[in-house]
């Protein structure tokens, strides 16, 4: 799969934008303006981010990360409901839960320093203390697993070599890690058995093509499963429960990632699940009553739960409009806890007791002060590209928006460059909607989600014909009727912030004015300066988007920092100090380049910050800049006060 440079879950603010799939109503025939209330950025962030979820040992709790302090802490919460308690107190740097201990109150989570992804596995005991399991400076440790034994879990780390990851089994009694298999390969685990015989692993061959393996620990080979001239996708997903069968993803014989089933003892392969889109994964609950199933059903999650024994899907609790995600098992399978998220709401806990058929609501995460009748739902549309592909994109139109009002707009480019943005809540899009933009965030080709050929048909030929996707949304948002043709700005994060210098420099009429958010300037320098932990992809990325060594012209060619002379319109760029995939040089040439030129140039600069914007400060001052930068440009209002700061 693609390499996506908007990272997550610290750029989830950023990359993922939109909840829910309706459509607006239409506001054409109306002889009157809806009365909306407009709302502050602080007001919107007021509104808590929510992620992660595991039961504690006794099933009378959940563990999650929340930022409603100003930054990722971990929390509980009773499954009976009441009020949470939170459990860590980092004013700076943001917690990510992973679990409690299987047999007691401790708890796993993840942390880096400022965003540099250089993340450690921490301990927290009930006392409060904390322990680092994963000391090694300058070594990345991610979790990968509890065994089914719950006498030790599985973790991933650099420490031996900074460019690939091996595996550690770490004791919980005596906190000791062990060496499990030494990775020079360039491979990526991706399930581990619960019987500790065998380890499944992927090797990225190009981003359109991979590889699958099995390693067993007790004879200690490495078996290759795939053989494939063609490009192929090949995704180990999980091992069954009785340790005989892997469940693999695969684009094998058609578009879509379907299910399938690898025999250990034959070798014999098998049809499990197929869908009319990506299945994105699937896992078991502990003891394997029940398997989960994803499905990227046109940029929103489709979730399916099945009981293993019968092969029959369950029905899912009755809870309010919008997408389930991150299902999670209490280890007796009695319990369920999961998110939804809707067009108008940020995600929320749920609890589902199997026993007694009850849900509850544990988490209520949105602004008291905002009324969600004020917030507007995303349509899925679809439009002509300059050669006949049809483009999926999601809109969101200011409900004040009619041919008697026009509106200015803002094009949203995701991240990757094979991301997708998706159905999912966005305090920032949603500010911006009720300030009067229009948004229509594209999903060019080269996104991820609707099949292998549009995956690849941006390949080597990026800021070009993707470029020209994004150049007819415009001309679609012109053709709506109620969005003002001549006040259509750009804006992206990562890739995206790319495609916004891409668009300027490139096409320097096309778009009125542009927001890039720690975007690629000089993809001779970021491709070179890849962090070593990728290393496992650097050959795929290098097919995708050219060899800085062999391929130096093409890059230099699609490189806006070398045509920055051709920038004429109004330039806003965000940049985290700490970014360790697009560094802060290239917004800091990027930024001295176009002001040669005399063009309006605003650059804001977060120094805790890496690649994407986790501290509620940092976003409201972010998000509250680029509103500003906008209402100038785009709406005409007067010049801001802080134009041109730099904090």
């Amino acid at each position: 799969m693609k390499k996506n440079l908007a990272w997550a879950p610290a750029a989830l603010v950023v990359a993922a934008l939109f909840t829910g799939c309706q459509s607006n109503t239409s506001s054409e025939n109306q002889t009157t303006e809806p009365v909306v209330k407009t709302y502050t950025i602080d007001q919107f962030m007021n509104t808590t981010s929510i992620t992660g979820s595991d039961f504690s040992p006794d099933n009378s709790k959940i563990l999650y990360s929340s930022n409603q302090t100003g930054v990722y802490n971990a929390f509980e919460v009773p499954v009976t409901g009441g009020e949470p308690r939170q459990l860590t107190n980092s004013t700076d740097n943001s917690v990510f839960v992973i679990s409690y201990f299987p047999k007691d109150e401790r708890i796993l989570y993840s942390s880096d320093k400022g965003g540099n992804e250089i993340t450690h596995l921490y301990m927290r005991s009930p006392d409060g203390t904390v322990k680092n399991l994963t000391p090694e400076p300058e070594a990345k440790a991610s979790f990968a697993g509890w065994s089914h034994d719950q006498s030790s879990f599985f973790f991933l780390s650099n420490k031996r070599d900074p460019k690939y990851f091996d595996l550690y089994e770490m004791d919980l009694q005596t906190l000791t890690p062990k060496l499990v298999m030494k990775n020079e390969q360039g491979l990526d685990v991706a399930a581990i058995s619960r019987d500790k015989k065998h380890i499944a692993l992927v090797k990225s061959i190009n981003t359109n093509s991979s590889d699958m393996y099995l390693y067993n620990m007790e004879t200690k080979q490495l078996k290759k499963l795939t053989d494939h001239k063609e490009d192929i996708k090949y995704a180990p997903e999980t091992f069954t429960p009785d340790n005989r069968q892997l469940y693999f993803l695969t684009d094998e014989g058609g578009e879509f990632m379907e299910l399938k089933s690898y025999d250990l003892a034959t070798g014999n392969i098998s049809n499990v699940e197929k869908a009319d889109w990506d299945i994105m994964y699937t896992y078991f609950s502990r003891d394997g009553k029940y398997r989960v199933t994803a499905i990227n059903n046109d940029a929103r999650t489709e979730v399916k739960v099945y009981d293993t024994a019968t092969g029959k899907q369950i029905q899912l609790p009755d809870v309010p409009a919008g997408d389930i995600t991150g299902v999670n098992f209490s280890d007796d399978e009695n319990m369920m806890a999961f998110y939804v998220n809707s067009p108008t709401s940020s995600s929320n806990l749920y609890v589902h007791d199997f026993e007694d058929k009850e849900t509850k609501q544990l988490t209520n995460t949105m602004n008291p002060d905002i009324n969600q009748e004020d917030l507007v739902k995303t349509e899925v549309v679809r439009y002509k590209s300059y050669d006949g592909m049809e483009i999926p994109a999601l809109l969101m139109k200011p409900k004040s928006a009619g041919p008697k009002n026009k509106v200015p707009a803002v094009l949203w480019i995701h991240g990757g460059p094979g991301g997708q943005t998706r159905l999912n809540y966005s305090p920032l899009m949603q500010y911006l909607v009720n300030h009067g933009y229009a948004v229509l965030a594209v999903n060019n080709r080269g996104s991820s989600g609707y099949g292998k050929t549009f995956f690849a048909a941006d390949d080597q030929k990026h800021g070009d014909v993707d470029l020209k996707d994004v150049i007819e949304a415009k001309k679609y948002l012109a053709s709506t009727g109620y969005v003002a043709e001549d006040k259509i700005g750009i804006m992206g994060g990562s890739y995206g912030g790319y495609m916004v210098l891409a668009g300027l420099a490139f096409t320097p009429d096309e778009f009125a004015v542009g927001v890039n958010l720690f975007g690629v300037a000089n993809w001779l320098r970021t491709l070179k300066s890849i962090p070593p932990y990728w290393e496992s992809f650097r050959e795929a990325l290098y097919k995708e988007m050219g060899n800085p060594e062999t391929d130096s012209a093409a890059l230099y060619n699609k490189s806006p920092l070398f045509f920055a002379h051709q920038i004429k319109k109004p330039l806003m760029v965000l940049q985290g100090a700490n970014d360790p995939r697009v560094l802060k040089v290239e917004s800091d040439e990027i930024v001295e380049a176009v002001k040669k030129n005399n063009v309006p140039v605003e650059y804001v600069v977060f120094d805790d910050e890496g690649h994407g914007f986790v501290k509620k400060e940092n976003q409201i001052e972010g998000y509250s800049a680029i509103l500003a930068f906008l209402d100038t440009y785009l709406k005409g209002k007067p010049t801001p006060a802080n134009s041109g700061s730099q904090k």
